[in-house]
C-alpha cells in the first residue's frame, strides 16, 4: 500500500549582490554530507512559511523576510535514524536572507556556502530541488518588481 508522502517545510535562502544578481544559500546535511537547503517537519501552531523559517535560522542562522507562498516543491527520501526511509513532499518558500546570528542550534554540525543559483542547482541532488532552484532566479527576481 502506498501511503502519500510526509510534508516538510523548506527555505530557499537568497540576497541579492550588487547589480541586482542573486545568490542562494546552500547547507549540508548532517548525516551525509550533500548540499541542502533548510528544511524540517511542520511545527504545531506555526504556518508552514513560519516552520520553515524557523529551520532556517536553526539550521544556517539566516534571519530575513519569508515569503507566505511556496515557490515550488520536490520530493526526496528522508533516512530516519531506524534506517527507513520515509518519502517526502517538500513546500520551498522564498527566504530573502537580511542578517546572520553569531550563534545558532546547528552551528558546527553543517558547512554553509552561498552559491550563483547556476552552481547551486549543480550542487544538489535532487532532480525537483534543481528545478526549483532554476525557476527561482527568475521568480526572486520578479518579485521584488511586486
Amino acid at each position: 500500500m502506498h501511503q502519500p508522502p510526509a510534508i516538510q517545510y523548506a527555505c530557499l535562502p537568497f540576497r541579492e549582490r550588487t547589480g541586482g544578481s542573486i545568490e542562494i544559500m546552500l547547507i549540508t546535511s548532517r548525516g551525509t554530507r550533500r548540499w541542502v537547503i533548510p528544511k524540517g517537519w511542520p511545527m504545531k501552531g506555526r504556518k508552514p512559511h513560519a516552520s520553515a523559517a524557523r529551520e532556517a535560522m536553526e539550521e544556517a542562522g539566516l534571519v530575513g523576510d519569508v515569503g507566505k507562498v511556496p515557490i515550488g516543491s520536490y520530493r526526496y527520501g528522508k533516512r530516519l535514524k531506524s534506517g527507513e526511509v520515509v518519502p517526502c513532499q517538500v513546500e520551498v518558500f522564498p527566504l530573502e536572507v537580511k542578517s546572520q546570528r553569531k550563534r545558532w542550534p546547528e552551528k558546527g554540525q553543517r558547512s554553509l556556502r552561498w552559491f550563483d543559483p547556476a552552481e547551486a542547482a549543480e550542487a544538489v541532488d535532487e532532480p525537483e530541488l534543481k528545478e526549483v532552484i532554476r525557476k527561482a532566479k527568475s521568480l526572486l527576481t520578479a518579485s521584488d518588481a511586486a
